[in-house]
């Protein structure tokens, strides 16, 4: 027989203010600097290159054949970056439910999330001692950097409920997802012309020692801008908060279990993250993707790649704002399926661009960024209304893993159409099905009712 729980009351906290929201904001914007200037510019070329430098290889070689073997396992230089995103994956899937149900039983968040983001502040500016061949030391500071980024974001994303009614989650949700890609995109961008005023032609210690101060510097940016929300926020303890006269980890994994076995008697939200996994493999395939569609199939240019990923940092703050604005008049739920008819334009379009013309691929990049924020933001609110009241942390665990945890469908499916039929472009298409089954899946789930389902209020307008 499964263990019964009973809640203590828990007093409805004021609704927030507008610090609190603001203050909540601001996490988006102290860790999109991970993700943009860490994760999608410097961190794989840098780690490459040290990883290289450990086989064996020139620094600045065209190529290298080297290995590595960490732990005894050979390993292709290449291949060590990718292999250690993977693994962060995975470790990823295990640990973001777990930190979700601490979160849920925790009478305050503040502390774990400050946990979390300064770990992984910490790891990141601890990349200033991968120096010379210490790649070993850097695949350690990646994983741990990630995976608490990862953990993070659950914890983050548990306070959403709390900050606005269901009429509102929507534009708070875009306004946050929105300073996040500012913030993002300006620490980019000065990361990028600092490299491109000092780096120095025919000395790659320079480019490889300003790549890893870049990395350095979103870890500051990150742990300095974290202080926002831990002054700003206020605590919101689950119902079952303190409830388990236990330690708080062990309470949470107990926890976990319970959720687990009663996630089915909330069909139409798990129908929901089914649809949400399927078309977010598509977007994050997309911007996965897109440097390499450039290159090999585009023949575009460094300088042309950069332009576009700080044109689609910038538009998708005003994106996230468009749509956040649209789903107040049409609601989140037609907004998003909208958003999945434009991402369907996107791949259209992108399968048509002409080789060697940059300013076509600047304005598809532009095109990304109007609709990225938006459907990501709403996607995010959408869910808010689907969590059972005091379990916000724990059902956020399992979206994340939904986010992050399965982003591997999407490249499968890209790399074995390119394998069969070597062309970018039919891969590039192929992606059209994580769309157009994510339209269908999403079409088909009631959301009036599945929002009822779990004891919520519904918004006015769905």
């Amino acid at each position: 027989m499964a263990e019964t729980v009973t809640p203590t009351a828990t007093p409805t906290p004021p609704a927030s203010t507008r610090r609190e929201r603001t203050g909540w904001y601001f996490y988006d914007w102290a860790m999109s600097a991970f993700s943009t200037t860490v994760i999608t510019v410097f961190l794989g070329p840098f780690l490459t290159t040290v990883t290289e430098l450990a086989a064996g290889c020139d620094l600045g070689a065209d190529s290298c054949s080297g290995y590595v073997y960490p732990l005894g396992v050979k390993v292709a230089a290449g291949s060590y970056f990718p292999y250690l995103v993977s693994l962060s994956v995975f470790l990823t899937v295990f640990v973001l439910p777990v930190v979700g149900a601490v979160a849920d039983r925790s009478a305050r968040k503040k502390p774990l999330l400050a946990a979390l983001a300064f770990l992984g502040a910490g790891a990141t500016v601890g990349m200033l001692f991968v120096t010379g061949d210490r790649y070993l030391l850097g695949g350690a500071l990646f994983l741990v950097a990630n995976i608490a980024f990862g953990a993070g974001v659950v914890v983050y994303n548990s306070f959403l409920p709390h900050l606005g009614g269901p009429d509102d989650r929507d534009a708070i949700s875009s306004r946050g997802w929105a300073l996040g890609y500012l913030g993002g995109g300006l620490l980019l961008a000065v990361n990028l012309v600092v490299v491109q005023t000092f780096a120095v032609d025919g000395d790659p210690q320079r480019t490889l020692d300003l790549a890893r101060w870049s990395i350095v510097s979103a870890g500051l940016w990150w742990a300095v801008f974290t202080l926002v929300p831990l002054r700003w926020l206020r605590e919101h303890p689950g119902v079952e908060a303190g409830t388990g006269g236990g330690n708080v980890l062990t309470d949470g994994f107990r926890q976990l279990g319970r959720t687990v076995r009663q996630m089915k008697t909330y069909p139409l939200t798990l129908f929901f993250l089914l649809a949400f996994l399927v078309y977010n493999d598509g977007i994050q395939t997309v911007i996965a993707l897109a440097s390499q569609y450039g290159t090999e199939e585009l023949r575009l240019g460094q300088s042309t790649l950069i332009v576009t990923i700080l044109l689609v940092q910038f538009l998708a703050f005003g994106g996230a704002l468009l749509l956040g604005a649209l789903a107040k008049r049409i609601g989140a739920w037609k907004t998003v399926l909208l958003s999945l008819v434009l991402w369907t334009g996107v791949i259209l379009a992108a399968f048509r661009l002409p080789a060697e013309a940059p300013l076509p691929f600047m304005l598809l990049g532009a095109g990304i960024g109007l609709v990225l924020g938006g459907s990501q933001a709403l996607s995010r609110s959408l869910f808010s209304q689907l969590i059972p009241a005091g379990r916000e942390g724990e059902y956020y665990g399992f979206y994340e893993i939904s986010d992050k945890g399965t982003s591997w469908l999407g490249p499968l499916a890209f790399g074995l159409v390119f394998q069969l039929t070597n062309s970018y472009r039919v891969g590039l298409v192929s992606l059209l099905i994580f769309f157009v089954v994510g339209f269908v899946l999403l079409l088909a789930v009631p959301m009036r009712r599945a929002i009822l389902a779990v004891g919520n209020t519904p918004p006015r307008v769905l």
